[in-house]
């Protein structure tokens, strides 16, 4: 308790004090009794006077003691320091030590540090939020570009004193859980929603994809709600969805890695011209179109039967966490999310993530045949496929029969099960181990289901072609079509780095009678990847999602493979 004390610089602290108060007169008078310093601070305090004196040779008496600095003699502004490099967190128990440490942690500095380091709060939010810089290109800009930036600065509150510290405990603190990547549970539809903190209002942006079928332009987004701090200090939750601007709405956190919106004034969603014009509306934001340029029946069926179901969903939404799948070295190409070409049903976003020799593609937004959850794509990293020559690429039964051949061996290795597995690895030497996913060998017919080698795999000249047809593959081998695919983008990359065998998911409308069927995947580069469906003779190009997003890294590898399960078992 004494070294606590001098340590403070005011003495007993209060739980001591109430110890003292529990304390009877004969309690209190031998507790004063005691000696001021603990053993080992006695020990301490006697090694360093032994020093002092053997260093001091014939000087007169004792060294006197060194001066104790207490933590309150320290000047306030390097207290003010100290305090912002604390988490936030730990603040309010600091409050609580003395009346100097209460009034110090009033400081605005030290919270606008804690708002900027643990949620990203940009610097100059105060001057961007005063003059309605972000807030117009919340609204104005993204929901009614008619607003006149005067008449959307009134309906702003009024920031000027506004404190960090209400910033950071009502708002930042408050609703920190449901900040990061969410998928909404619009049916077979799903989404991709993004919780962030943008200045000082936390902000759910749907991202969308680009318009049908220009897979390389950047994400669009919209707003489906904020939360901000009014002058009362407790945060509002506003519902941007509509066209009459932010609207009363509520959020509730369900459970761990789910949360729900609610909108209390649906009549702002509602269009004066009544359904027609809201359909209009709706698919020039989301084809960039009118119904008249789609000539195809089928695909305006597919439109017109999405706009109907997702908007009964305007009210009231179910959110659900999703990770960005983790990164390994010897990964293929970095994992996360693509942008798809997915014929009439449009563009899709698929999450690509690699689980040991296998790469999943699980659709993070699906349509009434695949639904959102479920796994579109499988890549077999262990069988590498060598395309012919670019003259017989465009033979469509030449490229099939080589990824039959593939998926027939695959089988076999299947039915051969862990009896080859074992013999297999009693057989392996050290210089046939299987190679990392980044650089793989070419196509070994004979090899196992574990990559190990199989009965008919000691012929001399399988090495020599394995060892060159890699080299071939790494600096580009031309690519194209096969006559009779058909493909939404006809400007897909000429080249490939390699290709592997895979299986595609089809299904029948509302996911009826699902079976995997084999396909190809062509790697084109870092960033953009394409899957041949031969059961359907149709091609979908990828392209990487060239966003960041904070707070969507898995907590462990374990985490994001129950995440995957989950969204899963949502839609099967």
């Amino acid at each position: 308790m004494a070294v606590c004390a001098r340590l403070c610089g005011v003495g007993p602290s209060r739980g001591c004090r109430r110890r003292q108060q529990r304390r009877g007169p004969a309690e209190t008078a031998a507790a004063d009794s005691e000696a001021d310093t603990d053993p080992e601070e006695e020990r301490i305090e006697a090694s360093a006077a032994v020093l002092a004196g053997v260093g001091g040779g014939l000087c007169a008496g004792p060294s006197p003691p060194p001066p104790r600095c207490s933590l309150l003699e320290l000047p306030p502004e390097l207290l003010v320091e100290i305090f912002a490099s604390l988490p936030g967190t730990d603040l309010p128990s600091l409050a609580q030590v003395c009346t100097k440490f209460r009034r110090i942690l009033h400081t605005d500095t030290i919270w606008r540090r804690r708002c900027r380091e643990e949620y990203g709060v940009c610097e100059n939010l105060r001057k961007l939020e005063i003059t309605g810089v972000s807030c117009r290109d919340v609204y104005a800009k993204r929901i009614n570009p008619r607003v006149k930036s005067g008449r959307f600065v009134k309906i702003l509150p009024d920031y000027e004193h506004m404190a960090y510290r209400d910033v950071y405990t009502c708002l930042l603190h408050r609703y920190r859980h449901i900040l990061g990547l969410w998928q909404p549970d619009i049916g077979p539809y799903g989404g991709l929603l993004n919780v962030v903190v943008d200045g000082l209002f936390i902000i759910g942006w749907m991202y969308l994809p680009p318009h049908d079928p220009h897979v390389d332009d950047p994400m669009r987004f919209k707003p489906l709600f904020r939360i901000h701090l009014m002058e009362r200090k407790a945060a509002t939750v506003e519902c941007m969805y509509g066209h009459k601007g932010p609207h009363h709405g509520h959020i509730q956190i369900v459970k761990k890695d789910e949360f729900s919106t609610k909108c209390n004034q649906t009549d702002h969603h509602r269009m004066s011209g009544g359904r027609q014009e809201e359909f209009r509306t709706w698919l020039r934001e989301e084809w960039g179109r009118t119904l008249e340029d789609i000539f195809h029946e089928h695909m305006q069926e597919l439109i017109l039967m999405k706009f109907i179901y997702t908007s009964q969903y305007d009210n009231c939404l179910t959110y659900r966490r999703i990770y960005l799948p983790p990164s390994r070295p010897d990964d293929l190409i970095k994992p996360g999310l693509f942008k798809g070409t997915y014929g009439s049903h449009g563009l899709e976003i698929v999450m690509l993530s690699f689980h040991g020799r296998r790469a999943r593609g699980t659709k993070i937004t699906g349509d009434p045949n695949i639904p959102a959850g479920q796994q579109t794509v499988e890549i077999d990293l262990r069988h590498r496929i060598q395309l012919p020559d670019l003259e017989n690429q465009r033979n469509f039964n030449e490229l099939s029969r080589l990824v039959l051949e593939v998926r027939e061996r695959v089988r076999q290795e299947q039915q051969e099960g862990g009896h080859e597995a074992g013999e297999g690895r009693s057989r392996q030497g050290p210089r046939e181990s299987q190679p990392s996913p980044a650089q793989p060998r070419a196509e070994a017919p004979s090899r196992g289901p574990d990559g190990t080698p199989g009965e008919d795999s000691g012929e001399p000249g399988d090495a020599s072609a394995a060892a060159e047809q890699p080299a071939q593959c790494g600096q580009g081998q031309p690519f194209v079509l096969p006559v009779g695919v058909s493909s939404r983008n006809e400007d897909y990359p000429r080249t490939c780095r390699m290709c592997f065998y895979g299986t595609g998911l089809i299904a029948g409308h509302g996911f009826t009678s699902p079976e995997r069927t084999p396909g190809v995947f062509i790697l084109f580069d870092e960033d953009r990847f394409g899957f041949v469906w031969l059961e359907l003779k149709s091609f979908s190009l990828y392209s990487r999602v060239q966003a960041t997003f904070r707070n969507a890294d898995a907590p462990s590898p374990q985490a994001f493979d129950e995440m995957l399960k989950n969204i899963q078992s949502l839609t099967s």
